[in-house]
């Protein structure tokens, strides 16, 4: 091993480490004292809840654990946006679970709390996955209900997927396991089956305190809306349970008697590891996005066996293309070249740059999984589409929008992986959030942004400076030095892979070593949801 490679390593051996321990705040949710409270009424916290509930050694795939970090701090915070989501087995199942984190101001729903739930359905409905909603919520945080409310991706759109999914055929469970109030009682009561833990859940559509103010009737929430009243009078839940465990036990009974999914038919084998070795991916890495590597490296250390069948391999060479297998799933890999490379022409290509004959050779290998019902991974490390005169007369706008159009109207699922740079058009031709990725997530060494930090505040260092010349005045050479300076921290921090992930931009940030894991787990949802609509691109220039 050499120098280079041993400092590339510490360096994402550290950032790997730098995200293991913003999870572990994240996972504390509202802290030590809120917990606290929790376990002196008898309930389970909402990541032991989904740890009780899903298969014993089973794997979860979390989604959205950054959501809202770093946002709403003049409101206290709202770490992973009170609810923790993601994909888990119970009983065998694959599944979306749900669970409200009532530590974190009572489970009250902030607007990056809606998104977030929304994106979870998002994924269930795309992949035919049952939802299980473990409800521990106050409701609307009403400080910022206009964010949250009336508009087409607020709080009402959840119950409408409640309902487009019940009529699809989708089960959803709910378990109300504490309160469950306003709009939100609708939630639990649209999905399939209601169960409710007596003695600390509840759901009412208003609360004693505005029946009161409302009607002018005293009575308790427990007669209003307690696990009697709802299992013995009013007939809105369907089971009542003594505890939290005897909820989630009857979860994963009703879990194990649905029948079997319709099958997609993607193809899988048994699954063998990376002949290379894994985690010589922290080494291959550079520390810095500006550094060109070879991403065949990359590539051959994810897929199984090592084995990878490249596509045109010595034709627009700044994207690699081709087969292989992730944990025994057939897959075409579509990804960036950092290498600088000579096309056939003799012409120097830049890594990470998308030219014309190489977004002609994507669009035609996508085209080609479509057809053979491979699903697509994207491997993100990009800067963009070539710029200039040449470049514009050979038609790069002709031919990324074929790339961008065979992305768009592709009908086998889509997996993306962010490993650099995300920049600009790029982000958008390599499946970026715009473009319906079924899951997209992030390493640590992830940057997305409209374009690089430091050529972005040049730009808008440009656009400052000619503002105040028109003024008469001229800025000093260590005014401009200090200008430049704040731009590029501010637009760096905006480009981080947390920045991303905390606006659910990403699915999440991950460790490199998990990336077969997210891959493999994905496809297996997928594979839930027959594809039915038939490719089409539509018209192309050619």
């Amino acid at each position: 091993m050499d120098l280079a490679f041993n400092k590339n390593e510490d360096f994402n051996k550290q950032s790997v480490y730098e995200l293991k321990t913003r999870l572990k705040k994240i996972y504390a949710g509202g802290g030590e004292k809120s917990a606290a409270r929790q376990k002196e009424r008898g309930k389970m916290l909402a990541r032991e809840r989904i740890a009780y509930l899903i298969d014993k050694d089973s794997d979860f795939l979390e989604v959205g654990a950054f959501a809202a970090d770093g946002m709403y701090a003049e409101h206290g915070g709202c770490p992973s946006a009170g609810v923790v989501c993601g994909i888990g087995y119970v009983s065998g199942r694959q599944c979306m679970i749900v669970a409200n984190d009532a530590t974190v101001k009572a489970g009250a729903w902030f607007p990056m709390t809606a998104k977030k739930n929304l994106r979870a359905q998002e994924i269930a409905l795309e992949n035919r996955l049952p939802v299980i909603y473990l409800v521990d919520s106050a409701g609307v945080y009403l400080p910022l209900q206009d964010e949250i409310f009336p508009d087409k991706e607020h709080f009402g759109r959840i119950f409408r997927n409640n309902a487009v999914m019940s009529s699809e055929g989708i089960v959803q469970i709910a378990a109300i396991m504490g309160s469950c109030v306003a709009g939100g009682a609708y939630l639990p009561i649209m999905s399939d089956e209601a169960m409710i833990v007596d003695g600390t859940g509840s759901v009412f559509l208003a609360g004693s305190y505005l029946v009161k103010s409302a009607i002018g009737e005293d009575v308790d929430n427990e007669t209003l809306g307690g696990a009697t009243t709802h299992c013995e009078i009013s007939g809105v839940t369907d089971y009542k349970h003594a505890s939290d465990q005897d909820c989630l036990d009857s979860i994963r009974n009703i879990m194990s008697k649905l029948g079997a999914p319709e099958q997609a038919g993607f193809d899988r084998i048994k699954a063998v590891l990376p002949r290379l070795e894994q985690e010589e991916i922290y080494g291959i890495l550079p520390d810095s996005r500006e550094k060109p590597f070879d991403t065949m490296d990359i590539i051959l250390r994810l897929l199984d066996g090592s084995d990878f069948e490249e596509y045109k391999q010595g034709y627009g060479q700044s994207l690699i293309c081709g087969l292989g297998r992730v944990d025994g799933w057939a897959v075409g890999i579509v990804a960036n070249q950092r290498k600088v490379v000579r096309s056939k022409k003799g012409e120097m290509q830049f890594g990470g740059v998308i030219y014309s004959d190489s977004a002609d050779k994507a669009a035609r290998f996508i085209m080609n999984c479509n057809q053979k019902k491979i699903p697509l991974v994207f491997l993100q490390d990009v800067t963009g589409f070539m710029v200039g005169s040449r470049s514009e007369q050979g038609g790069i706008i002709k031919d990324g929008a074929k790339m961008v159009n065979a992305v768009a109207n592709s009908v086998v699922p889509k997996f993306t992986i962010v490993i650099g740079n995300s920049y600009g058009a790029g982000n958008y031709a390599m499946c970026g959030k715009a473009y319906d990725p079924r899951l997209i997530y992030a390493w640590p060494s992830a940057k997305i942004a409209v374009m690089g930090g430091a050529q972005a505040a040049k730009v808008l260092l440009q656009i400052q400076q000619a503002s105040v010349k028109s003024s008469g005045a001229a800025p000093a050479p260590d005014q401009e030095a200090a200008l430049l300076k704040e731009i590029t921290e501010s637009y760096d921090h905006q480009t981080t892979p947390y920045y991303a992930a905390s606006r659910l931009w990403v699915d999440g940030i991950i460790d490199p070593l998990e990336t077969r894991k997210v891959i493999s787990m994905g496809i297996q949802a997928a594979n839930q949801s027959p594809v039915k609509k038939p490719f089409n691109v539509g018209v192309i220039q050619t």
